[in-house]
């Protein structure tokens, strides 16, 4: 394993520990503070927080085993750990926020009192605590299904503590109590629809379809292009994880110069594709058709 691919694990390790930490820490206190203020919006803000401290430390746990190297039985080593964190991680999400949803839909009909000075004060608190956590994760979430699984955690989280605020603020001032469940309801929502797309990125790589950002009829056309090589056929591409893209093809050719071939196939799918880890057979004119013409036996 490259010095630069550690670098990056690290990088995300120790960013994710750190947003961890800070995580659990001001969950505690949102707990304790929803208790006393009576607010659902800042419990079910503290409910999401418990939540991602479970899915920042699946998150860690899936980098630490993905590092593992390959076995004679896991050829691939263990890269989709981190893609089924992130498909757990959008499961929980969707779970969180049907549970909110349910919470606030009773309320509404009893919304009770709620303490609105507490309850801004420790959603400004959380707010803070979102906003580092973001920044810190952000620019792996582009990369990493895994980390961004994390990162939406942690913006549902920044979303609701935003929500708190503004739903503490209505009822300080105006003492209309009904804002706490359903600007609730609105952070749930919200929650719901990141979490789901989420769920279907994760989906998508577990079924190893073709990566959204590779167009595979260009890949065939671009193949056919090299010179010698009469046809393909077998052509499969799909992603090992979220950064490893994998590719099969049979190149039908006129067996010249193999080499020579397998070169301008691997140089084109590397410098146009990104795709470093493939498989391509060479075989002659009417291989596929009449089966192997030697008996080696």
């Amino acid at each position: 394993m490259s010095h630069c691919h550690e670098h990056n694990h690290n990088n995300r390790s120790s960013g994710l520990l750190l947003v961890l930490f800070l995580t659990g820490l001001y969950m505690t206190a949102e707990f304790a503070g929803g208790f006393y203020a009576n607010s659902l919006a800042l419990l079910a803000d503290a409910g999401h927080m418990l939540s991602d401290v479970g899915a920042l430390a699946l998150s860690y746990f899936a980098i630490w085993i993905s590092t593992r190297p390959a076995s004679p039985e896991k050829t691939y080593g263990y890269f989709r750990t981190e893609i089924l964190a992130a498909f757990i991680n959008g499961i929980a999400l969707v779970g969180i926020a049907l549970f909110i949803i349910y919470e606030a839909y009773t309320r509404i009909f009893a919304p009770p009192e709620v303490k609105a000075p507490t309850m801004i004060i420790i959603a400004v608190g959380g707010l803070i605590v979102n906003i580092i956590g973001a920044f810190l994760l952000h620019k792996d979430s582009k990369e990493n299904l895994n980390i961004q699984g994390a990162f939406l955690h942690i913006i549902g989280d920044l979303l609701g503590s935003i929500g708190t605020i503004i739903a503490g603020v209505i009822i300080l001032r105006w003492h209309f109590y009904l804002a706490d469940p359903i600007i609730s309801i609105i952070i749930a929502l919200l929650i719901l629809y990141s979490s789901i797309s989420l769920i279907n990125e994760a989906v998508h790589v577990l079924l190893e379809a073709a990566p959204s950002h590779i167009n595979v009829e260009a890949i065939r056309e671009s193949l056919l292009e090299i010179p010698d090589v009469i046809d393909i056929h077998d052509l499969h591409v799909w992603s090992i994880s979220s950064n490893k893209i994998a590719l099969s093809v049979h190149v039908v050719t006129e067996f010249i110069e193999n080499q020579q071939i397998l070169c301008s196939i691997n140089n084109l799918l590397n410098d146009k594709f990104n795709i470093k880890h493939s498989t391509v057979q060479l075989e002659p004119e009417g291989f596929h058709d009449c089966g192997c013409p030697l008996n080696l036996y």
